[in-house]
């Protein structure tokens, strides 16, 4: 089991500037991880500047950067417990499962079936028979009215648009395939902009925003990464990207862990791949800003010269990757498994898990030089933990 004391967190030096990120992933049901990694960094010196999500991620930024920080966890804890309260059956429908490794997976799969047929509370519901008669069929399965009413409920959107915290959500425009970032530093943040970039087809309808429908952002990115590092002007920061689905994986012994090992590799391999290829681009960018210090004034002054000026930069990032590796198989339906104890239980390795990196702090050890941006994943070579529930119940 995890200890899930809060530890006394080492203080940020101040010789430490770079500005903090958090970068949140879609996910559906797994991002009550990212709640517990929130709450963790609530309790230390690396308060987030910029939140940036994309999916369950948008969710979870707005209810951050939409309230005071001493009421985020709090509106965080709101909205995961509000979202897996069984609507039309009772709790004690699920109680059978704490007897035993089957009787608790019989209770995920009810759980995951369970929002399939009935929706989730205060988050999606499906559509009404009459939604699919006289010859207009619907485009989405489930209605979100539910979504909007919940962060109108739970998020002050005056406070985001105030900019006390940058944020910036992600979402694919339907008709012309293109990724757009909706960004408080640049526009008036609204309920429908989080809609947008949780806006999954074809379970969640698109949503209009100024005469365009947009789905969510997971479709062309999972991970608003690229926004961050590449927005200019640049600053120096510290990225803490939150994955919930590992790059590594045991063997699957059967058609459930197939399809969930499938869903882990289709989603990490894109976000390891854009790190990757972020990460030696801003290291080529910093290489080419020394280079150019070294140019003579000759060489710097010719028209071959203007594409490396534009394109070196000074800023340095330190990437953190904080992943979420469950312990044991969660089936193909994790994404949608919004059980209580599930929940809870995610929530909890978060907290671990971003406590654990905070302890140790790689970021501080000094930047080589020649280095523009690294990458840390200090629980890669730990073996998985069973967490205990952090979050009060």
């Amino acid at each position: 089991m995890i200890d899930q004391t809060v530890k006394a967190l080492p203080l940020r030096p101040t010789s430490y500037t770079k500005r903090v990120a958090l970068v949140l992933q879609g996910g559906g049901a797994l991002g009550s991880y990212q709640a517990g990694v929130y709450e963790a960094l609530a309790g230390s010196d690396y308060q987030p500047d910029w939140v940036a999500g994309i999916s369950i991620g948008a969710i979870n930024a707005a209810l951050i950067a939409g309230n005071a920080p001493e009421q985020r966890v709090g509106k965080l804890r709101e909205f995961w417990r509000s979202i897996t309260t069984p609507a039309g059956w009772t709790d004690t429908t699920f109680a059978f499962g704490t007897g035993g490794d089957i009787a608790s997976a019989m209770t995920k799969q009810m759980s995951a079936m369970h929002a399939l047929v009935l929706g989730q509370p205060n988050f999606f519901a499906p559509r009404m028979p009459a939604d699919w008669w006289f010859g207009r069929a619907p485009t989405s399965f489930y209605n979100t009215g539910a979504l909007r009413s919940t962060l109108e409920r739970l998020v002050d959107f005056d406070r985001i648009n105030a900019r006390e915290t940058r944020f910036s959500v992600g979402a694919v425009n339907v008709r012309t395939g293109n990724f757009a970032y909706f960004d408080n530093a640049q526009i008036e943040i609204r309920p429908e902009h989080v809609m947008a970039s949780g806006a999954l087809p074809p379970g969640f309808p698109s949503v209009e925003i100024d005469g365009e429908h947009y789905w969510d952002g997971g479709l062309v990115s999972n991970t608003p990464l690229q926004y961050v590092i590449e927005y200019f002007p640049r600053r120096s920061h510290l990225v803490i990207q939150v994955d919930v689905f590992p790059a590594r994986g045991a063997l699957p012994e059967n058609l459930s862990q197939v399809s969930e090992r499938d869903k882990d590799i289709r989603y990490s391999s894109r976000t390891r791949a854009g790190t990757d290829s972020l990460r030696r681009l801003h290291d080529l960018r910093h290489s080419i800003n020394q280079l150019w210090e070294k140019l003579s004034d000759d060489l710097r002054s010719g028209p071959e010269a203007k594409l490396l000026d534009d394109f070196r930069c000074v800023t340095t990032m330190d990437i953190v990757q904080l992943i979420y590796r469950p312990v044991a198989p969660q089936g193909q339906s994790k994404d949608y498994e919004f059980d209580r104890s599930t929940m809870q239980t995610r929530w909890a390795q978060g907290f671990a898990d971003a406590q654990a990196t905070l302890m140790a702090a790689p970021w501080l050890a000094p930047m080589p030089p020649e280095v523009g941006a690294r990458t840390f994943d200090i629980l890669a070579t730990q073996p998985a933990q069973c967490a205990s529930a952090h979050v009060h119940g």
